[in-house]
């Protein structure tokens, strides 16, 4: 007997029960089908875990350099089982949560694996999803729509084979039991820069390769250049524009060891451990799409505006359709799929207004473009800049390293871009964003009264410095 409903959702992760939740609130009878638990990748193996883990760093690095605050703490010790503790227990507590509001929701849940399915007797069109349970047994549920919310995994480095013991992903590294003396990270992009933080603030020794010329690629120059100093200054040996040689890379004296290209000489790095952080790949293969006519290319799912795949009535949403890959465009995405389908006139999701977050230490965050990218664009631009070292609360808080700029049309006043370093970025960058989905002018993000003294303050400081008006410097 088939379970028929509404809609259905292939993955529980982020985007997943939220665009389910969404549906519910609109009368619809929802199925999420997961193969493994309610809340994916973000709250697994990703975001939360991995946040838990770089605030346990950021304390204990805090503790040892507290007598700069006039503290004397002697004897200060790292238990790393009680680090891993500590986060397994956040995760815990989250996932009863995203449990419980399924439940008060009246979403039903269908753990197991779930395919697509062409058209059958179930279904005179491809949509309905065939679920192997745990237990062996076979369900399958009919939607009158299916939003595919599949995620991500990470993605592996031709000729390196993840073991979990001396060749890592993020995933192996999140449930590590102890702490290795040293490791080499390949990806200075948002999370091997996270990794390379935390390791380093744990007392591990850090080298960070980077292929691109610059750390975070995908961020503004300056952003990459300064996170590049910082990292350095605290002894991450950083190497960017640099190659690896794989060829040469092999397991001896249970240490890793292999040679990089950089600077036109050949550097042989051993470590106790190497860490994999190039990227993530979407869920898209084996999941039965070769059953409809959802268009995939380059192993990511097609989507217009609306979520909608080239099958009307078949959505895709979070990492399996590429974009930004966070956790929050998930749920952005899932909600604009669930009101497009149901008849809600949504809002169209514009990547350009999705913050996006570093939480190194210290952070880094950003929202809009890259100069880079706005002179590409044939953007006239004007740019405004403010340290945090002439910022009374990051003087106060002993964070005074990093900036903020913005990245403003000449012609238009139209804020562009906001690029963050320093203190608690990634609570200040939620102004930036509103800022542009508001269309306010860097004129009115600088009148605008912040309370003093606050790290917000170098927004409104920042934005004046367009104009070559900030009174702070």
């Amino acid at each position: 007997m088939a379970m028929t409903c509404d809609v259905a959702i292939l993955g529980g992760g982020t985007g997943g029960y939220v665009a389910a939740i969404r549906a519910a609130q609109l009368g619809k009878d929802v199925v999420i089908i997961e193969q493994d638990k309610l809340g994916g990748t973000c709250l697994h193996r990703g975001c939360i875990p991995s946040k838990s883990l770089l605030r346990s760093a950021e304390v204990f690095a805090e503790m040892k350099e507290s007598e700069s605050f006039g503290i004397e703490a002697d004897g200060v010790r790292l238990s790393f089982p009680k680090v891993q503790k500590r986060k397994e227990n956040i995760v815990e507590k989250l996932h009863k949560g995203v449990q419980y509001l399924m439940h008060k929701n009246k979403i039903r849940v269908v753990h197991g694996q779930g395919r697509v399915i062409g058209p059958s007797i179930f279904s005179p069109r491809s949509g309905a999803v065939a679920v192997e349970l745990a237990d062996g047994e076979m369900e399958t549920v009919v939607p009158a729509h299916l939003i595919i919310a599949t995620g991500s995994k990470p993605r592996n480095l031709p000729g390196f084979e993840p073991d979990g013991k001396y060749i890592m992903t993020s995933d192996h590294a999140l449930m590590m039991e102890e702490l290795p003396a040293s490791i080499v990270i390949v990806g200075g992009g948002v999370i091997g820069v996270e990794w390379a933080s935390m390791l380093n603030d744990f007392g591990v020794e850090v080298t960070l390769i980077e292929a691109s010329a610059q750390l975070l690629p995908a961020e503004d120059e300056e952003i990459g250049k300064e996170m590049n100093r910082l990292l350095s200054k605290r002894g991450i040996k950083v190497l960017t524009g640099a190659e690896l040689l794989t060829e040469t890379y092999e397991v001896k004296d249970n240490q890793v060891q292999l040679m990089v290209k950089h600077g036109g000489e050949e550097h042989r790095l051993i470590s106790d451990k190497l860490l994999i952080s190039v990227g993530r790949i979407g869920n898209a293969d084996n999941i039965g799409l070769e059953n409809t006519d959802v268009r995939v290319e380059n192993g990511l799912i097609v989507v217009n505006e609306f979520m909608q795949t080239t099958e009307p009535h078949i959505y895709a949403i979070g990492d399996v359709i590429g974009g930004l890959q966070l956790a929050h465009a998930a749920t952005h995405e899932g909600v604009t799929a669930v009101n497009h389908l149901a008849g809600e006139a949504p809002m169209k999701y514009r990547k350009e207004w999705t913050p996006r977050c570093v939480y190194t230490r210290p952070e880094a965050a950003s929202v809009g473009i890259t100069e880079k990218e706005a002179l590409k664009r044939g953007y006239e631009i004007k740019t405004g800049k403010f340290p945090f070292s002439a910022n009374g609360k990051a003087l106060v808080y002993g964070m005074n390293e990093g900036f903020v700029k913005i990245i403003t049309d000449q012609a238009t006043n139209d804020i562009l871009g906001v690029h963050m370093i320093g203190p608690h970025v990634t609570e200040l960058i939620g102004e930036a964003a509103l800022a542009q989905v508001l269309d306010a002018t860097p004129w009115e993000v600088g009148s605008m009264i912040h309370a003093h003294p606050t790290l917000s303050e170098i927004l409104g400081e920042a934005s004046l410095a367009i104009d070559g008006i900030a009174t702070g410097i």
